[in-house]
């Protein structure tokens, strides 16, 4: 029997999988793939599909399950949406009851992904296509990144006039200051309190330098107010209620400037962090084949592809071409780009020792410009 999500997300689809270009389905087995993987296939389309935990929104990946059913269309793609704050508590206790229903795991929280790892929910697989993406892109053959996600600055251009706002962090400190009682509850950004990924991205800010305290030091200043949700953000930054987002995930932030020609985007030109969604194959996958078949899609140039350019997900293969790609962001940032490498550091994040100390020097922070 079906549960409501999936009859829900498969309705969803429907249109998009109807009213999409035709794309092909794959007519051969891509070059460098291994010998056996034609049994893969034929074991995943015996399966007949693949069940994906995520916290993107459908929105997002209405593009990527629509091509892969093309791509694939004897393997059906049951992607089920969990939010963030939900999704590793659900799979952690499915898997230790010995019921998890996943194949697949794909989130962007890469603290509680990699802690997955670590738990023994990830299975192993080298993907074919782990060459095609950066050597920081995976660990241990157990967790993939998909994508190459800026975080960023925003702000309302009807509110802030784009020659006066500052692409750096010290630049935005004394701006702040200088214009404390004009930006007086005019700027947004994560509680890292009580946003899991808030607190990873500004967590991850800090190890860059130490110019994100004085900058938090002006927020303070201003009475800046604090979120969780990067929409409701967008949404009052849009309206001009808030006149300055900082630290904003860049496929959101882009699709808002899209929709809102006042809205503007600024990459930080001293640095900026990159973040990525990451996704395992689980050990106790139903659909084990299936999976592999998904995650080599997912990293495939013709599966990257669609991520940047028709999800704009921010496409994390070089060779993809493209405005939201990490070509593209290279092209015009360089090296300022800091993307952050899948590895045993990630669990830093988690330490409840460590999250204590940032919370007391972010507090201090706060005081000290109010």
């Amino acid at each position: 029997m079906k549960t409501l999500n999936e009859t829900a997300v498969r309705r969803l689809l429907l249109p998009a999988l109807l009213l999409a270009a035709p794309v092909a389905a794959w007519a051969e087995i891509p070059a460098g793939y291994p010998a056996d993987y034609a049994d893969i296939l034929a074991a995943a389309e015996a399966e007949g599909s693949v069940v994906i935990y995520a916290n993107t929104e459908h929105a997002a990946v209405e593009p990527i399950l629509a091509d892969f059913q093309k791509a694939f269309p004897k393997i059906r793609a049951d992607y089920i949406e969990i939010k963030a704050a939900d999704l590793f508590s659900r799979v952690s206790s499915e898997a230790a009851a010995g019921a998890l229903k996943a194949d697949i795991v794909w989130s962007s929280a890469m603290d509680l992904q990699y802690q997955m790892v670590e738990d023994g929910i990830a299975a192993e697989y080298a993907s074919p296509e782990k060459g095609s993406i950066p050597d920081w892109a995976s660990d241990s053959d157990r967790i993939y990144a998909t994508t190459y996600e800026p975080v960023v600055m925003v702000y309302n251009s009807k509110v802030i006039p784009e020659s006066e706002m500052p692409d750096t962090r010290a630049g935005l400190a004394a701006w702040l200051t200088e214009n404390r009682d004009a930006m007086a509850g005019k700027v947004a950004t994560y509680d890292p309190e009580r946003s899991g990924l808030g607190f990873f991205a500004v967590n991850e800010d800090a190890k860059h330098g130490d110019d994100l305290w004085p900058l938090v030091t002006a927020f303070g200043a201003v009475d800046a107010k604090f979120y969780t949700s990067t929409g409701t953000m967008l949404e009052k930054i849009s309206a001009g209620e808030h006149a300055i987002g900082y630290n904003i995930v860049g496929p959101y932030a882009y699709l808002r400037a899209e929709r809102d020609p006042n809205v503007k985007v600024v990459v930080p030109q001293d640095y900026a962090v990159v973040l990525s969604r990451l996704a395992i194959i689980t050990e106790q996958a139903d659909h084990p084949h299936a999976a592999r078949v998904f995650l080599d899609y997912l990293l495939s140039k013709r599966g990257q592809t669609v991520v940047g350019n028709e999800a704009h997900l921010f496409a994390i293969r070089p060779d993809v071409e493209g405005k939201a790609t990490i070509a593209g962001l290279t092209a015009e940032n360089g090296d300022r780009l800091k993307p952050v490498a899948i590895g045993p550091e990630l669990l830093d994040a988690i330490q409840p020792m460590e999250r204590l100390a940032f919370f007391r020097k972010w507090a201090d922070a706060l005081k000290a410009g109010r």
